[in-house]
């Protein structure tokens, strides 16, 4: 295999930077798309969906396009990362699972699978063929200013009849704050990557999820950043202090919203939204994955499967619980692979050295695994499996750098032993 060099090798890599950052930015902004298809061409909302995952599919023509000829590392080298062996294996088990899955249309259920294994195969080629650095940088750029493009769409649409923002049909208020928080994080480790400015942005994307009234988001957000303020000592005390202080200051600025959204929430509030509505779909998903213990129910077999909750009616498209979601859809094997995908994943983290970048992706899986408590996705997980491979790659390339940068600073050490003995045997002979 040639490699490519010269002026052929910067084009290559800086097509793949390109290329991620419009993956990037599809990633963030998708969320729309059936909205969008919905409300203003007057299609189902099945074209929407339809739409996304044609997108998905031109992205991946694209990306195998790119990735042909040289690369820089082989899929078998990823395989030797813990974190994506999980991710492999959750994709898999998930497949298998549509042979017993109730759902209501298995080629609809088929084509949502085939949507998350096409979004894991576009970063996992993309990071094949260039640099991880890179192509990583790239990509959670496109995705902060799509997420950035979808919070400034969130305030100019009309707010729900709950006050808060978004289309609660196909573009709702948990969507908007998730999708929010998570590019505050990524921001946040660009910024200490020195990959931009990012002040503008993360303040835009708090105040929107701070607008948006998803009351489990900002609860999971706020104790990841405190953990993140505390934990992270390159931000100086002042720095902290006004931090605080802002915080307070936007709180007070809202507060004639939050009042009047908890007027609405105790009084005229949909019951699923509430913590008794939660708790009876706990209980029904519970009682309903033990039915089925080992490997669940199958992929994509509760939206309109189960019975609707509530006077509203309300269908739930998943458990309330990313734990009991994994459990009702895969059972105790379920279970397992979100154990393992996400303790495999924090492993990594524990193995960086101390520092900025450390704490900000350990806030990161601490506001999803808080989130999760009360929140989930109907196919991926609250940290899309894509986002995994990707932060598993990272993680593993920025310990080589550090162990090789040791092992260089070790190796000068020794030469300056070598050379320094001979003069200190000089200085005992005439002692």
């Amino acid at each position: 295999m040639i490699a490519i060099t010269g002026t052929d090798g910067a084009g290559k890599e800086s097509q793949g930077t390109g290329l991620a950052f419009a993956v990037g930015f599809f990633f963030a902004f998708r969320i729309i798309i059936v909205l969008f298809s919905v409300r203003v061409l007057g299609t189902a909302p099945r074209v929407g969906a339809e739409l996304s995952l044609v997108f998905d599919l031109l992205l991946l023509l694209l990306v195998c396009f790119h990735s042909l000829g040289y690369a820089q590392r082989t899929l078998g080298s990823m395989l030797r990362l813990p974190s994506i062996r999980w991710v492999v294996a959750f994709l898999g088990f998930s497949l298998c699972s549509l042979a017993w899955s109730a759902t209501v249309s298995l080629p609809t259920s088929a084509a949502y699978w085939c949507g998350l294994a096409v979004d894991v195969a576009i970063v996992v080629l993309l990071l094949r063929a260039a640099s991880v650095t890179g192509v990583s940088q790239s990509l959670l750029k496109g995705y902060v200013l799509g997420a950035c493009c979808l919070a400034l769409i969130a305030w100019i649409m009309p707010s729900q009849s709950d006050l808060r923002l978004g289309d609660e049909e196909f573009f709702n208020t948990n969507q908007i704050g998730n999708l929010c928080a998570t590019a505050i994080f990524l921001a946040q480790y660009l910024s200490r990557c020195k990959a931009g400015r990012w002040g503008f942005a993360i303040f835009l994307l708090a105040l929107t999820l701070l607008r948006s009234l998803s009351k489990t988001t900002i609860v999971a957000f706020l104790i990841s950043e405190s953990f993140l303020i505390i934990a992270d000592r390159s931000i100086s005390r002042k720095t902290k202090v006004l931090l605080t202080v802002a915080v307070i200051l936007v709180i007070l600025v809202f507060w004639g919203l939050f009042e009047a959204y908890y007027d609405i929430y105790t009084s005229a509030g949909n019951q699923a939204e509430t913590l008794t509505g939660r708790t009876a779909i706990w209980a029904y998903s519970l009682d309903a994955a033990l039915e089925h213990p080992l490997i669940g129910h199958g992929f994509d077999s509760m939206w309109k499967v189960i019975p609707p909750f509530g006077p509203e009616k309300f269908e739930a498209r998943h458990a309330e619980n990313e734990l009991l979601t994994q459990f009702y859809a895969y059972g105790a094997v379920g279970i397992c692979l979100l154990i393992g995908i996400y303790g495999s994943l924090y492993r990594q983290m524990r193995r960086l050295p101390r520092g900025p970048l450390r704490i900000v992706l350990l806030s990161l899986l601490l506001f999803v695994v808080v989130r999760g408590l009360a929140e989930a996705e109907a196919f991926d997980l609250l940290l899309p499996l894509w986002s995994i491979v990707l932060i598993s790659l990272l993680l593993e390339h920025a310990v080589s750098l550090g162990d090789a940068t040791s092992i260089s600073l070790l190796a000068s050490g020794c030469d300056a032993c070598s050379t320094l003995q001979p003069l200190s045997i000089m200085k005992q002979t005439e002692l």
